[in-house]
């Protein structure tokens, strides 16, 4: 028999008031594409950070190709071979995207390494301009770059964590096709994600984490999404419920909004309008960094420079307020960056309420008013109680909870302010099936009490489970809507590429 590419033998590790990983064992063979799977917190990342030694194990071993080794930083981990994607980025932000891969590749001239990424990039789908700073990134551009950055090193054993997550079908196909070809020459695979239709399709190994340990080895192909969830959850995720939407009056109106980018690497809104009315969910598909971020800096007020006139929320002229206004006016936004903007890292989650909660202080309209501590800290606990959030309680830190704890906690925070309009950016982003089912539930629930609903997702299946209509924004246009019974994921990933123009001369030809 081969023996194991990477072997893992009774890892442990332990945080204060919790067990992320507890006697882990695990076998990758060369050229196998392995899956770990596991629920939010169950211990993925940390397994994976022990692997590429981000992380140090308090016990066990690990053996590469058959050889005992502790790889102490990831420097070492790149050294033999091992290269990882992040969920979460390691990108210096005020360097450009050369410079960021460059640092990962001594032994290349920054000329070189921009070469070999303009070839990369065009070879695998990825596009990217190696010239661009990593601050005017979208979030699936950084990850575009993580991607790249780890195929320059032609790894032995590559780790990718969330991969496609903020990918369009075409671009998830594309990857696909490069992971099985680097897996039929020799390369293996550690493989995490929520999307079960992905590991059975691209996957012939799984083992399954639950509670930071080992619960189930298989063969995904042979399992179906329910068995894999029984083996994940201990249950399959609750259906969604859909009742026909019951529509009321115009909620958000965005009429004609032009504006300029505010950087050199940015995108210009041209013309876009649309309408959300109480009591749908209306979706907003795209390719990362199609000019999403600034359409929603527009519509947050983190970006007040918008023509008079061109966004009303009811009947109120919004283009100028400031974001603390907006919400007076029943607006709730929860962006697509967790920890920065949708949150302060080193705050307690109690005091994270604060940053879009008032009612826990006294006297708010005036300066010097007194925190409630403990109504916030009473607020903090329903949440976590609600939303199943795995912390170590509500003055936990933000920047302590996984990826996907912190995306439920604030969904959960702005969900529960009972907002009139609610705009939701990436929802389900690296989120466990049963949480993303739960927080799924959670927005046609607001729909269904007549609040007004934008979700901007690049998340194709994602879009199709909520929404009432779907647009589609490219190259800074909006698409027009279309009906979800009349969107298909093929017109929808061609709309993608700025197409819809084409259907409606076709249509008016006819």
């Amino acid at each position: 028999m081969t023996s194991p590419r990477l072997e893992l033998v009774g890892i442990t590790k332990r945080y204060p008031g919790v067990v992320a990983n507890s006697e882990v064992s695990l076998r990758l063979m060369p050229g196998q594409t392995h899956a770990v799977l596991g629920e939010n917190g169950a211990g993925k990342s940390t397994l994976m950070k022990i692997i590429y030694g981000a992380v140090k194990p308090d016990a066990g071993h690990m053996l590469l190709n058959g050889q005992p080794i502790q790889i102490r930083n990831p420097k070492e981990a790149r050294a033999n071979g091992i290269s990882m994607v992040f969920q979460h980025f390691n990108l210096f932000d005020t360097m450009t995207v050369a410079e960021n891969v460059w640092l990962g590749l001594t032994r290349s001239s920054l000329q070189q390494v921009t070469a070999s990424i303009i070839g990369k990039a065009e070879e695998y789908g990825l596009d990217i301009d190696p010239a661009r700073p990593v601050h005017t990134l979208s979030v699936g551009e950084m990850q575009r770059v993580e991607i790249i950055r780890a195929l320059l090193t032609r790894p032995e054993v590559l780790i990718l964590d969330e991969p496609t997550s903020v990918l369009t079908p075409q671009a998830v196909e594309k990857l696909f096709v490069v992971l099985k070809k680097l897996a039929s020459e020799g390369c293996s695979i550690l493989y995490i994600s929520h999307k079960l239709h992905e590991i059975r399709e691209l996957c012939n190994a799984c083992t399954v984490l639950r509670g930071g340990k080992v619960t189930g080895v298989c063969d995904p192909s042979q399992e179906s999404n329910a068995s894999l969830s029984r083996m994940m959850i201990g249950a399959e995720p609750p259906q969604l419920t859909r009742y026909e939407s019951r529509l009321g009056a115009a909620v958000l109106r965005v009429k004609e909004l032009t504006l300029a980018r505010e950087d050199q690497f940015g995108v210009d809104l041209r013309s876009i309008s649309l309408e959300v009315r109480a009591g749908e969910v209306v979706g907003i598909a795209g390719v990362s960094g199609n000019g999403q971020k600034e359409l929603l800096y527009a519509l947050s007020g983190e970006d007040t420079r918008s023509q008079s006139g061109s966004i009303r929320i009811g009947e109120t002229d919004v283009a100028a307020l400031h974001p603390g206004a907006r919400r007076k006016l029943g607006l709730h936004f929860v962006p697509e960056e967790r920890l920065g903007r949708g949150a302060v890292p080193t705050l307690a989650l109690a005091h994270n309420l604060l940053l879009t909660r008032n009612e826990s202080i006294s006297h708010p309209g005036f300066a010097g008013g007194w925190i409630r501590v403990r109504q916030l800290e009473a607020q903090a606990a329903d949440l976590i109680a609600r939303f199943n959030v795995k912390a170590g309680g509500p003055r936990a830190a933000a920047r302590s909870l996984s990826g996907g704890n912190l995306q439920k906690f604030l969904v959960g925070r702005e969900i529960d302010a009972k907002p009139t309009l609610f705009i939701v950016s990436q929802p389900t982003w690296g989120v466990d099936v049963g949480a993303a089912a739960q927080i799924r539930g959670e927005i046609l629930a607001l729909r269904d009490a007549g609040c007004a609903v934008l979700v901007v997702s690049e998340e194709l299946e994602e879009l199709f489970e909520v929404s009432d209509r779907l647009h589609v924004i490219a190259q800074g246009r909006l698409s027009p809507s279309v009906p979800i019974a009349q969107a298909t994921v093929e017109r929808i990933g061609e709309w993608m590429s700025g197409l819809w123009n084409n259907e409606e001369r076709a249509h008016a030809q006819a």
